[in-house]
């Protein structure tokens, strides 16, 4: 970690304070005149989610975290939790079930994501913006549907529910939207 003045803190920052770990959500910087500049920082706590304004002096100092994203593959589960490969120095780290939380929904082996590490422990898992899932169960098509028909619920490979156009049948690989969990199209093999 390295000390560093507020006026250089940036947007998409994560600072230490309190020993927590915080993101930058924006800052505000205020030079009224001949009065003292003004900065107002919004952060989000990385471990409780919670938001704070806070107003702080430019020249204030306050620790920068410096975070190690790996590009890792995730191989299979294991027990209470998914192994990760590290596909540079192929390294393997067990991720408990709780920390991974509903994102395995998106994952099969294979696939490849991003490990957020800060002081080598991992503190965030990133997927990737689409991921390809094969249909496994859903209501036949029926014949002379449209497009503009009712949508049908889907499971994909991975338990993940979905909805999806009625023309959809089992078997078919969709392209998924990791961060709304919505289908978006038929995946090109």
């Amino acid at each position: 970690m390295a000390a560093i003045e507020y006026i250089q803190v940036r947007k998409g920052m994560v600072i230490v304070e309190d020993g927590q770990l915080m993101y930058v959500v924006d800052r505000n910087l205020n030079t009224p005149g001949n009065w003292r500049a003004q900065l107002k920082i919004k952060i989000k706590n990385l471990k409780t989610g919670t938001i704070t304004e806070r107003k702080v002096k430019p020249d204030d100092k306050v620790e920068q975290a410096y975070l190690d994203k790996r590009e890792m593959e995730y191989i299979y589960q294991d027990g209470d939790g998914y192994v990760f490969m590290d596909t540079e120095s192929s390294e393997q780290i067990s991720l408990d079930k709780e920390w991974v939380g509903d994102l395995m929904q998106f994952m099969k082996e294979n696939t490849k994501a991003h490990v957020v590490f800060y002081e080598g422990k991992p503190l965030s898992l990133e997927l990737p913006a689409t991921v390809d899932l094969k249909v496994t169960e859903t209501e036949p098509s029926v014949k002379g549907a449209t497009a503009a028909a009712q949508y049908k619920p889907a499971v994909m490979e991975t338990g993940l529910r979905v909805t999806v156009p009625p023309f959809i049948a089992i078997g078919e690989l969709l392209t998924i939207d990791t961060r709304t969990g919505e289908y978006l199209s038929r995946s090109k093999e």
